[in-house]
């Protein structure tokens, strides 16, 4: 697909060519912070959704940002530099309102500043340090020396009679990641909900600099545990398509399998836990006890329970004998009849269906306008799943049924991920049935010059996004990955004023999103 498809939507000089892993996918060079806006611009206006904002710091500072249209994923990059010595760019928050988060994060992390945006508040820095800490060449370690004039987060207040504060977090009872809430109420209903995140924040993106290829997976798989398989295969794509590398049949449908296992494995655990959350310790127990089984036979059959390190840049650490496969389509066939029949009972359950309808609704209208995906979108009418739409081999060949629902509430949430489950067993069946002859990673070929890539796979809670900058000789000169938490955690703030500060436990599960990988 060339160029003179889209006469009229993106910049010339560019190719989307088509790829067997996946979505086409273009790297498209900007001149000046004008032409920058003016094609992202054009973007949204032309339905494409905004998936994520990020930069590379020196020796060549620059903003890349990333739009998904039906036809493919373009990212444009600006270049940071001017004759004045100022690193600046224009903000794209005056149409795209999802955007202020990420920009506000590039501040915070390189020092570049957003010019037009309003929200001036640290987002990922909490204004801890004194000097951004990606700011430096690559090898330079800056401290994070706390700032002397450090202040409180202000917090937007709501003033009314009767109106009071509650603060939440950031530490939550047992495992949960630190986030904080603070919500403004009436009583017990919710007015306002505003989020404060960066606890975890690890400078990930400076932790890929000068990494060889092999270290930088290991750390793409560690990005959000519980998306360890799509992580890995974005970073895999982001490096193979820099060197010009297409992996064999045989790793795309391991790849594939292992993406829809580590799937299923999610949607059950989030299943059980949305019925405990509203009353029926059940449902718990049940679903807790399928996906125990299913990680059991991940470590039976792959060597890991929760599938980390199996996806390297090349190929894949794993092969199936026909004693596997004939194991693996026993446990599709057990557990699909025993979801079906969960199901069933969620649905008939009166004091689960009183807490999940009408609870946390997200409008189709809201969620488009904030572009979210995954589950999140598509119980909101998004109609949108890599899978689906771009699915490279073998996806092409197996496409999943679109799962999607309108109400975009927790019960239709919950829906998705009953939909989602049955067809990644469809698909995972298909997979096995038909395994080309298994290949492990091959070696990657040499890169003689600077090289960048990308890649966008379809995870558990929506597209996760890797881009990735190679130096000759295949060190990583900068990387970035984008998990689909970034954009789903404004959609959550939105959802909750109206409802009792009592469904919020429920609201926030019914999301599930991932402090760790937001916070890189």
């Amino acid at each position: 697909m060339d160029n003179d498809t889209f006469p009229k939507r993106v910049s010339p000089g560019f190719c989307l060519i088509p790829r067997e892993d996946g979505i086409p996918r273009a790297i498209i060079p900007q001149e000046t912070p004008g032409d920058y806006f003016e094609e992202a611009r054009i973007l949204a206006a032309s339905g494409g959704r905004f998936l994520g904002l990020w930069a590379a710091g020196a020796p060549e500072p620059r903003i890349c940002t990333a739009f998904l249209l039906r036809e493919g994923l373009f990212v444009l990059v600006l270049p940071l530099s001017s004759p004045e010595g100022r690193q600046t760019f224009p903000s794209l928050s005056s149409f795209l309102p999802a955007v202020d988060r990420f920009e506000r994060s590039v501040r915070d992390l390189f020092g570049f500043t957003p010019e037009g945006l309003e929200d001036t508040r640290p987002w990922i820095s909490q204004g801890l340090w004194s000097v951004p800490p990606l700011s430096s060449p690559p090898g330079t370690c800056i401290p994070e020396t706390p700032r002397a004039d450090l202040r409180e987060y202000p917090f937007v207040p709501v003033f009314g009679p009767g109106v009071h504060e509650i603060p939440v977090g950031p530490v939550h009872a047992g495992i949960i990641e630190p986030g904080h809430f603070r919500f403004q109420v009436v009583g017990e209903k919710v007015l306002r909900l505003e989020e404060r995140l960066g606890y975890t924040h690890k400078g990930v993106d400076g932790l890929f600099r000068s990494r060889d290829i092999s270290s930088g997976a290991r750390l793409a798989a560690r990005i959000s545990g519980d998306s360890t398989v799509a992580c890995s295969i974005a970073f895999a794509q982001a490096v193979e398509q820099a060197l010009d590398f297409t992996p064999a049949a045989g790793v795309r449908f391991l790849r594939a399998l292992l993406l829809e296992r580590e799937r299923i494995a999610n949607h059950l655990g989030d299943l059980g836990a949305l019925g405990n959350d509203a009353g029926l310790g059940f449902g718990l127990s049940q679903f807790g006890r399928l996906k125990e089984d299913l990680l059991r036979r991940n470590r039976t059959h792959f060597g890991v329970r929760y599938l980390f390190d199996l996806v390297a840049p090349g190929g894949v650490r794993a092969t199936l004998d026909d004693t596997a496969i004939r194991d693996l389509l026993d446990e599709n066939r057990i557990l699909s009849a025993e979801v079906a029949e969960l199901q069933k009972i969620y649905d008939d359950h009166g004091g689960l269906q009183d807490r999940f309808q009408n609870t946390g609704v997200l409008l189709p209208e809201v969620a488009r306008r904030l572009g979210a995906g995954g589950v999140v979108g598509r119980a909101s009418a998004q109609a949108w799943d890599l899978r689906a739409d771009h699915g490279g081999d073998p996806y092409r060949r197996f496409p999943p049924a679109l799962a999607l629902a309108h109400e975009g509430d927790v019960a239709a949430r919950v829906l998705i991920r009953f939909l989602e489950i049955q067809e990644s067993l469809v698909l995972a069946r298909a997979l096995l049935e038909h395994l080309p002859e298994n290949s492990i990673a091959e070696p990657l070929p040499d890169n003689p010059e600077t090289a960048e890539g990308l890649g966008i796979v379809e995870g558990f809670r929506g597209e996760v996004l890797a881009w990735v900058r190679l130096s000759p000789g295949g060190v990583i000169r900068a990387a970035h990955i984008q998990e689909p938490s970034a954009l789903l955690w404004p959609a959550l703030e939105v959802v909750v004023p109206g409802n009792l500060v009592a469904d919020f436990p429920l609201i926030n599960k019914s999301f599930n999103l991932s402090y760790s990988g937001h916070d890189l």
